[in-house]
């Protein structure tokens, strides 16, 4: 099963900047350094998440190699799941007058202060994989990013017509705030108002991490032992909370895969592996090798052509049935 949901215009840019004690740089060379033949090296700070999944560090790899290819002087933060550490960082940048910045939001509120100063000094804000709420929207350049809850609503259409119309589910949520949390939920929630036999028993966050989504899913296994009602599918805002489900399934005695169903979000190469040994049933694919846009994007707005204000990635979905003859091309 597969097929193709979203298809937007790839649009790129790119380069890094840091905070001090998380800042690392790709190259030396600051914003007013120039390159052999007289053009400028780009300086651009990256403000990111984290490295709390395998879709995450792919996000990361993507952007540096994208940075390195390019000659990018590329400045690196990694907020650790805080959105404080992302404001600092993004400060630094500005204080530091790169060219450019990068950011991948944790959550959506709360940045409107630090993007009008970025703002007030006209260094361009790229965001990447996340949106943010914002009272005026030219606070920023562009957003690319994929339809979460046109993937949120894949799974559930997908599950509905596994379990015929009619099961309990738990839900693993992703980073409370967090736009693809939102999302993901929305458009599973979606998918379900058509099938009124299929009941959302559990949700809690998981935080998007395998051992967290691990430590819920016990939660969730042992409540259903206690009150005798039965778990019939997972449904996991990302791969990495659904991996760490499926550990908490398996050391019941249950089979993930069979005895519960097990669907998810990212498309990561485990999730893969999982459906080939039987254990998780569906993906749905959300790109992480944004490198490539976020620099188009950047550059364009540097060289001052006009962009779209939100570029939509593709993406797609994955089942068992065709897991074996897709992981060889899964770059992540």
């Amino acid at each position: 099963m597969r097929r193709k949901i979203l298809k937007g215009t790839t649009v790129l840019a790119g380069a890094m900047c840091l905070l001090a004690s998380f800042c690392e740089s790709a190259e030396p060379a600051g914003p007013s350094d120039s390159k052999a033949g007289g053009r400028k090296t780009l300086t651009v700070g990256f403000s990111q998440i984290g490295a709390e999944s395998g879709w995450r560090t792919a996000e990361t790899r993507s952007i540096r190699s994208e940075a390195a290819r390019r000659g990018i002087n590329l400045k690196f933060s990694d907020a650790q799941q805080k959105q404080e550490n992302q404001i600092r960082a993004i400060g630094t940048f500005i204080a530091q007058k790169v060219d450019a910045i990068i950011d991948a939001p944790v959550v959506e509120a709360g940045w409107e202060p630090i993007l009008k100063q970025a703002k007030a000094a006209r260094i361009p804000v790229i965001l990447v994989d996340r949106g943010v709420n914002v009272s005026d929207d030219s606070l920023y350049t562009t957003l690319i990013a994929s339809d979460f809850v046109a993937e949120g609503k894949m799974a559930g259409d997908w599950l509905a017509k596994k379990l015929k119309g009619k099961g309990n589910v738990v839900e693993l949520q992703g980073t409370p705030g967090a736009a693809p949390a939102m999302d993901r939920k929305r458009g599973f929630e979606a998918a379900l108002k058509n099938h009124p036999d299929i009941k959302i028993i559990k949700s809690q966050t998981g935080d998007f991490t395998r051992a967290k989504g691990k430590e819920v899913m016990e939660a969730f296994l042992k409540a259903a032992q206690g009150s005798g009602a039965k778990i019939d599918a997972v449904y996991a805002h990302n791969d990495d909370m659904a991996l760490g489900a499926i550990q908490a399934i398996e050391a019941t005695g249950l089979k993930p895969g069979t005895d519960l169903l097990v669907v998810s979000i990212d498309g990561i190469k485990p999730a893969f592996e999982a459906m080939i040994a039987g254990k998780l049933n569906c993906t749905v694919e959300c790109n992480p090798l944004l490198g490539p846009a976020a620099f188009d994007a950047v550059e364009a707005t540097l060289a001052g052509k006009p962009i779209p204000k939100r570029t939509l990635v593709e993406d797609r979905i994955f089942d068992q049935s065709v897991s074996k003859e897709a992981i060889g091309s899964r770059q992540y």
